[in-house]
């Protein structure tokens, strides 16, 4: 029988040894009692890891930061013995266009949907007959939705004769003095909105169970529940039909609404908002002369305001990544986010800062120059150194950053006009949106309008002074500027107070 000998192992092999012999101990631990990660918190749920979604400042826009505001105006107008409603509320953080919608801005929205027309035409083989005007398979070959190819120019100057006549279909001929204009009645943008908020609303859930959860109520599994949509359409004479439909809950589909708006402004409100006055110059050139280019543009309705926030919101949705689905939307103010960021930080009742004393002149800074564009007194428009409408920004902004936050225009918000305002509303947020349908008695379609305008007087475009106008109507003194919601609300400033026990409340001037 053999004998072995065993040498006595050298320190490097006793070190490899013991740290197979360690690495295999951990490796049975941790798939006893989990990753070693678990080990170093001792068990505890601590959260996922994940990076911080830094929002860029949207172009034109300022940064309206959180905050708390008492609304309204502490005693009644005297001259007019108009209520303002006063409550006391609380503000998420926002974006907002640093000025009001100018004429450039709304007129490429326009020659956008001119274009997305002219696309469609010359890719249709009733005009043109191009297809590659439209994208209708992916990279692969497969078929997808059709959309138009925005990537490929319009033969503006170089289009043979069928290319020609797609062109000219969106344009007429006066039939006087022989002008070519666009053909204002086609110019119709369509556009979808998700109701997500109405969606979210308990009793439109699609499991019965779930919209009641009192468990002493029996569940009827049959029960019928109505919702109602908007929809639209463009009828065999190329008008535009706007319904809104009740129909059973089926599914998610019953909250997208559809809306088809025409988006031309309405320049014949120089003539008709101001009769026996010679304003034929302004309906002629207001809108489309680049002489008025950085002006605010008018005669928009509220639904045509809204429909130029949603084609905004495609705009920046194309030229975004991944992080798009971080991005809130473009729409207009509610009526409460515009007063709190109208009034300044210092919450004063005009945007500007307020004289120190009493014998101040509250519209007028200390040169003797006026702080916004407005009616200073009876019938003298000029005083302040317009006659109707001025540039954007060319008037000091308030502590926000913003401009012509009084007078300039009156500016749409997104909110109802009610007699009870802010106080029929939640004091976190506060807003009361409806929108309402054609079928619908004309006193609810009543939209809060704020600012005042260049053609009121001094009370009028006070912070807190509120009017209205119908939906559908449009004037030629009221604008609009959009907000945006912001993706993230980190604590900053204001949380670090509030833990140093300090308040970001602002301070105001009533």
């Amino acid at each position: 029988m053999m004998k072995h000998s065993f040498s006595k192992p050298s320190p490097l092999r006793r070190f490899l040894l013991s740290a197979s012999a360690i690495a295999f101990m951990t490796l049975a631990l941790e798939a006893c009692m989990g990753s070693s990660r678990a080990m170093q918190n001792g068990g505890e749920v601590t959260g996922q890891k994940g990076s911080n979604i830094s929002e860029p400042a949207p172009y034109g826009m300022i940064e309206i930061k959180r905050g708390y505001l008492k609304t309204g105006i502490g005693e009644n107008d005297s001259l007019w013995g108009t209520v303002i409603p006063e409550k006391d509320i609380s503000v998420d953080g926002f974006w907002m266009d640093q000025t009001e919608v100018t004429n450039s801005m709304y007129r490429q929205f326009v020659e956008w949907v001119r274009d997305s027309i002219i696309r469609e035409r010359l890719a249709d083989p009733s005009y043109g007959g191009d297809e590659t005007f439209k994208i209708e398979t992916d990279r692969y070959g497969e078929p997808i939705t059709p959309r138009l190819n925005w990537n490929k120019p319009i033969p503006w100057k170089k289009a043979d004769d069928d290319q020609l006549r797609a062109i000219n279909s969106v344009y007429v001929t006066h039939p006087i003095d022989g002008t070519v204009m666009l053909d204002a009645k086609q110019l119709n943008f369509r556009y979808e909105i998700y109701d997500y908020e109405k969606a979210a609303l308990r009793k439109y859930r699609i499991n019965p169970a779930e919209r009641d959860l009192n468990t002493d109520h029996v569940i009827d599994p049959d029960e019928v529940v109505m919702i109602s949509k908007d929809t639209a359409y463009i009828d065999d004479n190329g008008r535009i039909v706007s319904k809104t439909i009740e129909r059973p809950l089926s599914g998610p589909w019953d909250f997208l609404n559809t809306y088809i708006v025409n988006v031309y402004p309405d320049t014949t409100v120089w003539v008709n908002d101001f009769p026996n006055a010679n304003n034929e110059v302004y309906m002629r050139l207001y809108f489309s002369s680049p002489n008025y280019n950085d002006y605010p543009v008018v005669g928009v309705t509220w639904e045509q305001a809204k429909a130029f926030c949603a084609w905004r919101t495609e705009m920046l949705l194309r030229g975004l990544g991944p992080q798009a689905r971080y991005v809130q939307r473009y729409r207009l103010p509610t009526e409460i986010e515009w007063e709190f960021a109208a009034r300044g930080k210092e919450g004063n009742p005009y945007p500007w800062e307020q004289p120190a004393d009493e014998e101040g002149d509250v519209k007028k800074n200390a040169k003797g120059c006026f702080y916004a564009n407005f009616k200073p007194d009876q019938g003298n428009y000029v005083e302040d150194g317009n006659l109707i409408t001025s540039r954007v920004g060319i008037y000091g902004a308030n502590s926000n950053g913003l401009y012509d936050m009084a007078g300039n225009v009156a500016e749409w918000t997104s909110t109802v006009y009610t007699e009870s305002g802010v106080a029929a509303m939640a004091d976190l947020n506060p807003q009361i949106y409806y929108n309402a349908a054609k079928e619908d008695p004309y006193v609810l379609k009543r939209k809060s309008v704020r600012g005042g305008s260049w053609k009121d007087p001094l009370s009028y475009i006070r912070s807190a002074w509120r009017t209205w106008e119908y939906q559908n109507q449009p004037r030629a003194f009221v604008g609009f500027r959009c907000v945006r919601s912001k993706a993230a609300n980190t604590v900053g400033k204001a949380g670090k107070q509030m833990k140093a026990g300090g308040s970001s409340v602002r301070k105001q001037k009533r």
